[in-house]
């Protein structure tokens, strides 16, 4: 997995947009406004993104799947590049994308693609 291919699995998603919000080459993705995915502008080699609890953040850093998202809450992880099969990082992607997306008030939902 690379930089340029979780820019374009971020891009698929519907309602999905990008835009670097603290400066410096960030790749930030979000949905109805809140991050679901971010690739950093020092730490290049990894993506950030949301798990569904902190329970399942830490077995997935336990199991050497992910590390501890910096700047982030405890239910984010980042994965490095190269430590998970690419599959199985589209999937934590689209995961992060249902989280966040499902937490929006339903007005805004209704406003959105169709997921």
């Amino acid at each position: 997995m690379t930089r340029s291919l979780v820019n374009q699995t971020c891009a698929a998603l519907p309602g999905a947009s990008h835009s670097d919000p603290w400066g410096g080459g960030h790749d930030a993705w979000k949905v109805g406004g809140k991050l679901f995915a971010v690739v950093g502008a020092v730490e290049t080699n990894g993506v950030s993104v949301k798990c569904a609890d902190t329970d399942t953040a830490a077995l997935l850093i336990d199991l050497g799947r992910a590390q501890r998202a910096p700047y982030f809450h405890a239910s984010w992880v980042r994965i490095p590049f190269g430590s998970v099969e690419d599959a199985e990082l589209v999937e934590r992607i689209q995961t992060s994308y249902r989280l966040i997306r499902a937490s929006l008030p339903k007005k805004l939902q209704a406003t959105l693609a169709p997921s």
